[in-house]
């Protein structure tokens, strides 16, 4: 247990299994106020009962009013909102040729509009404060493409864009705006793909092996919390260095 988040409310979108999970349980770990966010209020309810001091609420990123509620909610019971990680994302697969409209329209609108929606809504409230740092789930796949996700490179590349703009324009209010980029990561998402490739990308990662969602959850909880303050606007790739 330490105090890195001492007193601060966290809301984790996504944050019922995976990287998302691993974040919301490192934040209770260092004292923050976790609130748990996810599509299904059952898988919610079952993070937050595995996870010290937090509490789950059921929230669609890309319908503005179950956003809006959620934020009315815990700003009502805790009077602020001092961290928002947006790690809220899917994969629906399909080569340029083959993908369907849905494939495309469906995960642009939870990747990119969910954390515009989040953003926007929750940001108010630290402009009220003073205070307040922002962390958007991007990917190396946000740096380099790749086969088969046009989609989620698009919205990747596109978080990115948020950052850095979010990061100019609120960065002065003092709120920082920064981005994740993790790698191939050991979660649900990536366990599904098939064998072969898994050991692919396995023998491409100069560590190799994939990445934990506990290792990802470190580097939310570094640019989340004071240590990172002077670091704003930045795309941290955290792969294992398997770009290089």
């Amino acid at each position: 247990m330490g105090d890195r988040l001492k007193d601060k409310v966290a809301i984790i979108t996504g944050a019922a299994k995976g990287i998302g999970f691993a974040t919301a349980q490192r934040f209770a770990e260092e004292g923050a106020k976790v609130i748990i966010t996810d599509i299904s209020q059952e898988a919610v309810n079952s993070a937050a009962e595995k996870t010290p001091n937090a509490e789950g609420y059921a929230m669609n990123v890309t319908v503005r009013a179950s956003v809006q509620s959620v934020v009315d909610q815990v700003m009502q019971k805790h009077g602020r909102i001092d961290i928002l990680i947006n790690n809220a994302g899917i994969t629906q697969d399909a080569r340029l040729i083959k993908m369907t409209e849905a494939q495309f329209d469906t995960v642009i609108d939870v990747n990119l509009k969910g954390v515009f929606n989040c953003t926007q809504i929750v940001v108010p409230h630290m402009l009220e404060a003073g205070s307040g740092a922002v962390v958007n789930a991007s990917s190396v796949v946000g740096l380099y493409g790749n086969f088969g996700q046009t989609n989620y490179s698009a919205t990747k590349f596109g978080v990115i864009g948020f950052t850095k703009t979010w990061a100019r324009e609120l960065g002065a209010k003092g709120i920082r705006v920064n981005a994740v980029c993790p790698g191939f990561i050991a979660t649900e998402m990536v366990m599904a793909m098939p064998e072969n490739i898994v050991q692919d990308i396995e023998k491409r990662s100069w560590l190799g092996r994939l990445g934990t969602p506990a290792e990802m959850a470190n580097v939310y909880l570094f640019l989340a919390s004071n240590e990172a303050s002077y670091v704003n606007g930045v795309a941290l790739e955290a792969s294992g260095g398997i770009s290089l």
